[in-house]
Formats: structure tokens, C-alpha cells, sequence
């Protein structure tokens, strides 16, 4: 009688596959199982090991800091500190930083960066492989050179062009 019960309830339950074939093909293996009084438990299959963040992390997000604020500076990190906790190893977070923001990448700031802004960015690169880039149009204009910058932002010719190629491999973009 248990058995009956729950092939009803199988039968009748929703599942991701609501295609045709799969989800009648997995309904009539569980019916299968329970008519030849298979009652043991499957072993569960080994979790697959999680994608090193990069272009094969499943989630990808770049996102534009154009800002001097420090509130401004604090939502962003902010944000990158949920989605890491979030989905961990299993996202790809770059951060493009041009304007008045590129200060907080750079070794002598010509505008003031907190000492807690400066610890989030290198914990966050170098703890959590968060990417920094750096646009070199504005370090140009500020009159930097690679050596002014910190050691892990890596700098491209464009941060905007920068963002354009992230978005083509599949980045999420985010401007706040």
C-alpha cells in the first residue's frame, strides 16, 4: 500500500525535466526499482569538484568603480563580499576601475583612499582572486605609470574596452 502511495505521489509530482522523454523515463526507473523490491538507497554521486574562478566559474560579473567615494567604494565591495559568500569558488568577479576610482588602485593616491579600502581590495585579490584592472587612459591622464599601481591590479589600455571584451566572454556588467 506505501509503495502505491508513493508511485501516486511520483506520478503526479512536478520535476526540472518536464520534457517528454526524461521525465516518463525516470518516473518508469523508479517504478522499476520499487516492483522488483529494490529498497536499498543508491549511493549518492561524488560532488563535482568546483571550477577555479575564471572563465569556466558558471557565474561571471565585472563591475564598473568610477568613483573617488568612499560609500560609493564601500556598496561595491560590499556587493562582492555577498556574491563571494554567496557562490564561492563558483564565480569569476572582475573589477574595472577608471576615473577618480583608479586611486584606489595606485601605491601614492593623489586623492584619499581609507586604509580599510586598501586592505578590502588586496584581501580581495589576493585572498579571494578578485581581478582589479586598471584603466590606462586614466593613468595616463594622472601621469602613472604600471610602477605607481599595486602589484596585482593588472592594467589594459582601455578600461572601457576592458569591459566590452569581459562582457563578450559572458561577464555580467554592473555600474553602480
Amino acid at each position: 500500500m506505501t509503495e502505491w502511495l508513493f508511485l501516486g505521489t511520483l506520478w503526479s509530482m512536478k520535476t526540472p525535466f518536464t520534457s517528454g522523454r526524461r521525465h516518463w523515463l525516470g518516473r518508469l526507473l523508479a517504478l522499476t526499482a520499487l516492483s522488483s523490491g529494490a529498497r536499498a538507497a543508491s549511493p549518492a554521486p561524488a560532488p563535482a569538484a568546483a571550477p577555479a574562478p575564471g572563465n569556466d566559474a558558471p557565474h561571471k560579473i565585472v563591475y564598473q568603480l568610477n568613483q573617488a567615494d568612499e560609500a560609493y567604494q564601500e556598496a561595491i565591495f560590499n556587493s562582492i563580499s555577498a556574491l563571494l559568500k554567496k557562490y564561492v569558488d563558483d564565480v569569476a568577479i572582475t573589477v574595472v576601475v577608471w576615473g577618480p576610482g583608479i586611486h584606489l588602485l595606485a601605491k601614492n593616491p593623489k586623492r584619499p583612499v581609507s586604509e580599510l579600502h586598501k586592505q578590502r581590495v588586496r584581501s580581495m585579490a589576493e585572498s579571494y582572486g578578485v581581478k582589479f584592472i586598471a584603466c590606462g587612459n586614466t593613468m595616463h591622464t594622472v601621469g602613472w605609470t604600471d610602477a605607481d599601481m599595486l602589484e596585482f591590479a593588472q592594467i589594459e589600455e582601455v578600461g572601457a574596452a576592458a569591459v566590452m571584451e569581459l562582457q563578450e566572454k559572458g561577464y555580467a556588467y554592473l555600474a553602480w
